[in-house]
């Protein structure tokens, strides 16, 4: 149980991470933003040397020295909003930088470069180190093997991860099949009695046959019926002869 919570905790803190990464893309390179980080009037952000690019695309005939615009003022739009930024005479140089994405950008890479878990092998949560590889019988837990050497499972029957799941996996298919087989045979069975159910209720609403004596008039709700008992006690009785 705690392998397995230990298993979510991971999982969510890595699609964490990657919903972070997402927002530290520029719209320009695709790549994550590069220091120093300028914010536009419209709050969205740009690597400054991509803002400088934008800038020298939509003005291209103002003069440059060292690829980068030296003439004072112009205007771009931002690529995320189409919003247009007007710039002083500083150039995307007078733009703010945005220090709190750049300490961001600084904690994720930090976060980044730690030794990752491999998703698909979940660690024990007694010895962090340990990967959860074999399953104990007695307490139908998968855990690790320093815990059957060492921990709480170390007086119990232990089998490899792999093959108890492909023991379940099998017992779980050969369940699945069953429980389809018996639905199917379940359905013949309500269909035979849908069909003998409307057979009975032609054969209730059926006519009596002419040339049929007719039943004596009687006040009893038996005496009413039409005269096929008479017919049904006769058919009976040939039975018996």
């Amino acid at each position: 149980m705690s392998a397995s919570l230990n298993y979510k905790s991971f999982s969510k803190e890595q699609q964490t991470m990657d919903n972070l990464e997402k927002q530290l893309i520029c719209p320009i390179c695709l790549e994550m933003f590069t220091k120093p980080v300028v914010i536009l009037p419209c709050q969205h952000n740009l690597c400054r040397k991509c803002a400088s690019d934008i800038f020298q695309a939509s003005n291209p005939y103002l003069p440059t020295r060292g690829g980068t615009t030296v003439a004072s003022g112009g205007r771009f739009r931002c690529p995320s909003c189409r919003h247009e930024v007007v710039l002083d005479r500083h150039g995307v140089y007078g733009l703010q930088r945005n220090l709190l994405v750049e300490n961001i950008i600084d904690i994720y890479k930090q976060e980044s470069t730690r030794p990752e878990k491999k998703s698909d092998q979940p660690m024990c949560e007694e010895h962090e180190e340990e990967r959860i590889n074999i399953y104990c019988l007695n307490c139908e837990v998968p855990t690790c093997s320093l815990c059957k050497v060492f921990g709480a499972h170390k007086d119990c029957q232990v089998a490899p991860l792999t093959h108890v799941f492909q023991r379940q996996k099998s017992e779980l298919s050969d369940g699945i099949a069953i429980l389809v087989g018996s639905n199917d045979r379940v359905q013949g069975v309500i269909s035979q009695l849908e069909d003998t159910c409307k057979t009975i209720e032609i054969e209730f609403e059926t006519p009596p046959l002419q040339g049929q004596a007719a039943a004596p008039a009687s006040g009893s709700a038996a005496d009413s019926e039409p005269g096929r008992h008479i017919f049904s006690f006769s058919w009976l009785n040939s039975l018996n002869e």
